[in-house]
C-alpha cells in the first residue's frame, strides 16, 4: 500500500505543464509581435518626415542656386539686399530662402563680371527659444526652498 501511494504522489500531470508552457510561448509571441508593429510605425512616421525635410531643403537650396545664377547674370532679384564692395571689384549680396517655418539658408556672396565667391551659405535655425521655467528650481538661498 505504501509503494502505490508514493506512485500516486510522484506523477504529475503531464498536459497540464505542457498547454501552460505552449501558452507562455504563444503570448510571447503575441508580444514580441506587437512590438514589432508599433515600431515599424514609428519608424515609418520617422522616415516621412525626413524625406519630407530632405525635399524641403533641396528646394530651398534650388532656389538659392537659381537667386546666384541671376546675381552672376547681372540682375538683382527681390529680397538680395547689397552689402557693399570689396577690395578688388567684388560686390557683396546677401540673401536667403525659407526651408521651414524654423529654418532658413542664408547666403552671402561677392559676384564681379559672372565670376563669384560665396563666403557664407548656412543653414540656420531661426525660430525664438524659450527657457523652460515650469520646475520650481533651488536658488540657493535657505528658507526659499519651493
Amino acid at each position: 500500500m505504501n509503494n502505490d501511494k508514493m506512485k500516486k504522489v510522484q506523477e504529475m500531470p503531464v498536459t497540464g505543464i505542457s498547454s501552460l508552457l505552449v501558452i507562455f510561448a504563444v503570448l510571447c509571441l503575441v508580444v514580441f509581435s506587437v512590438l514589432t508593429i508599433s515600431t515599424v510605425k514609428a519608424d515609418e512616421k520617422l522616415a516621412d518626415r525626413t524625406v519630407n525635410s530632405v525635399v524641403k531643403y533641396y528646394e530651398a537650396e534650388g532656389n538659392a542656386e537659381k537667386t546666384l545664377a541671376l546675381l552672376r547674370q547681372g540682375e538683382i532679384p527681390d529680397g538680395v539686399t547689397r552689402k557693399g564692395t570689396a577690395g578688388d571689384g567684388y560686390e557683396i549680396f546677401g540673401y536667403e530662402c525659407r526651408i521651414s517655418d524654423t529654418q532658413k539658408i542664408e547666403i552671402e556672396v561677392e559676384v564681379k563680371d559672372g565670376d563669384y565667391r560665396i563666403l557664407r551659405w548656412q543653414s540656420v535655425y531661426d525660430a525664438g527659444w524659450k527657457a523652460d521655467e515650469s520646475i520650481d528650481v533651488w536658488d540657493g538661498e535657505t528658507g526659499k526652498q519651493p
